[in-house]
């Protein structure tokens, strides 16, 4: 099962079943408040029990008067000049309600108590490249390993070669020319912003952190680009995910409560972000 994406107006959304929610993926500023009437009316008719957005800061009033709270902010996200902000609302109480809310607490003190650790050149044993179109087959077996069900279908060979043939990089870790982990990174060239993401490593290879080997490359690649600001939407509860990207010198920004679906169960989330114009 897995939530359906669709277009309203020029905004992007994506919503169902499966995350329980409707996500605002890519706001065009003409349909908004429009677009809010109608993602009102979508979730009534559908019994959501979440909204959330992704909009310029400029809108952020508006959506406060119509009963949204701002779970985060991204500094600088479109063009490198006006920030982002994460707007939600919740359509019931429950999921309003972090129950993890001191563990999720630790995971980011301890996070940040690593900020900026030196990180070591890439084993000799390990590579790290991006993929392409003849990786796809182990790719897609790698995320069927690694996560059991995901909010996107990265598991199916045709999404994948869709994502790269459309503005998703995939960076693989290899070790004798098989994958043993990977990450992504979705690019929004139209405000120079890009989503740092999907990362999933072997079980075996786990703890050899290969993930700040990938985030490291990752960013490499974006800045040649011309990307100005790189964020990521990391489980809560992973300590290994959040101080990964505490270690590259990415900062905290907000939590997503109760977001999103990841192996069958509704997880909050934390956001990180960095501005490579500025470092």
């Amino acid at each position: 099962m897995k939530d359906t994406i669709e277009k309203i107006g020029n905004s992007i959304i994506q919503h169902g079943r499966y995350n329980d929610r409707i996500y605002l993926m890519k706001s065009n500023p003409d349909d908004i408040p429009l677009l809010l009437d109608k993602l009102d009316a979508l979730a009534e008719k559908e019994s959501y029990s979440k909204i959330f957005t992704k909009v310029p800061e400029s809108f952020k009033e508006l959506l406060c008067d119509r009963d949204y709270l701002c779970e985060a902010t991204i500094p600088r996200y479109y063009d490198g000049k006006e920030n982002a902000v994460i707007m939600s609302k919740f359509l019931d109480d429950k999921r309003s309600i972090d129950y993890l809310n001191e563990m999720h607490e630790n995971v980011v003190t301890t996070a940040l108590s690593k900020r900026n650790d030196q990180q070591t050149n890439v084993p000799s044993e390990y590579s790290i490249r991006i993929c392409d179109k003849n990786d796809i087959t182990q790719m897609a077996d790698l995320y069927k390993k690694t996560f059991e069900t995901y909010p996107f279908p990265i598991h199916d060979p045709n999404y994948l070669l869709k994502t790269i043939e459309d503005n998703v990089v995939y960076f693989g870790a290899f070790k004798e020319e098989k994958i043993i982990a990977l990450s992504s990174s979705e690019i929004e060239y139209g405000h120079s912003n890009v989503e740092m993401t999907d990362f999933a490593t072997l079980p075996e290879f786990r703890g050899k952190g290969l993930s700040s080997y990938l985030l490291r490359k990752m960013e490499d690649e974006m800045k040649a680009k011309g990307i100005k600001t790189a964020y990521t939407i990391a489980r809560a509860s992973s300590y290994g995910m959040n101080i990964v990207f505490a270690k590259c010198g990415y900062e905290y920004c907000g939590r997503l409560v109760n977001n999103t679906n990841i192996s069958g169960n509704i997880e909050s989330m934390n956001i990180w972000y960095r501005n490579f114009q500025i470092d």
